[in-house]
């Protein structure tokens, strides 16, 4: 896909991946809409896309609610005029024991990961369909490839968001609307602020720039999935595929360590 002039909406824009992915696709031509819950962060936000020559618009909305959903994409569609790329971004996590996760926490992540993305697509679809060229990224996680323990319900979110757009993407072959699903591994973000786990425990953070700029080159080439993580993840989804139980055998030995690391691990 060409970037330029497309009109782009991304969900939890305001800071992360969302926000890098506005600089590296604003950089190129792309018109930016970002939504968010926190309107100074949004604001933030703008003004840093604009200090690097970026115009975009914000939406304050919760794309977790019914009205949030209708404002995102009416904000989107009023300050952009069409949509060509819908960017599933927005998400939250709880780690810990699932003994010890609250079923407010449960029904927050599947809300947010799971439920909005596909509920923001199905109201979208018609918009995407008259671009002609229309694309929807789902951002996932390498968790949804790889259940860690700790991250349960995450990685069930998550894993049901890369099958949606699996699905989806051949519902939608040869009808003008790409799916395209996003794996990040450990990232610089907010979202991670409160996790301690470290290299130690195989969380390597990357740069959301990094993240963002493998998703502006999956977006060029038409991608099916962008994986990130390097050789090292590719091996691992290997041995996960066929050595299963060598993977439980090395959390195993980890558990102790991963359960205190990201006791406190919360972005709801």
């Amino acid at each position: 896909m060409e970037i330029q002039q497309k009109r782009v909406l991304i969900t939890g824009g305001s800071s992360g991946i969302g926000l890098a992915l506005a600089h590296s696709l604003g950089s190129v031509g792309a018109r930016i809409v970002i939504t968010g819950r926190r309107a100074a962060v949004l604001d933030d936000a703008v003004k840093q896309l604009a200090a690097a020559g970026i115009a975009a618009s914000a939406v304050v909305a919760d794309a977790s609610t019914d009205s949030g959903r209708a404002a995102t994409l009416n904000g989107a569609l009023d300050a952009l005029g069409g949509l060509d790329v819908l960017v599933n971004n927005a998400g939250g996590v709880r780690a810990g024991r699932l003994e010890d996760t609250t079923e407010a926490e449960i029904r927050a992540m599947i809300d947010v990961d799971l439920l909005a993305p596909i509920l923001l697509t199905q109201a979208a679809l018609p918009k995407l369909r008259e671009s002609g060229e229309g694309l929807v990224i789902n951002v996932a996680s390498g968790i949804a490839l790889i259940g860690m323990p700790f991250y349960t319900t995450y990685a069930a979110v998550k894993a049901g968001l890369s099958r949606f757009g699996e699905a989806l993407r051949r519902e939608l072959v040869d009808e003008g609307v790409h799916v395209m699903t996003v794996y990040p591994g450990a990232t610089d973000t907010p979202m991670m602020q409160t996790s301690k786990a470290g290299p130690d425990l195989g969380f390597v953070r990357e740069p959301a720039s990094a993240v963002a700029e493998a998703i502006l080159d999956g977006i060029r080439t038409n991608a099916f999935e962008v994986i990130r993580g390097g050789q090292a993840r590719a091996e691992m989804i290997a041995r996960n595929r066929e050595d299963p139980a060598a993977l439980d055998r090395r959390f195993a030995g980890l558990k102790s360590q991963l359960a205190e690391a990201v006791r406190d691990h919360s972005a709801l």
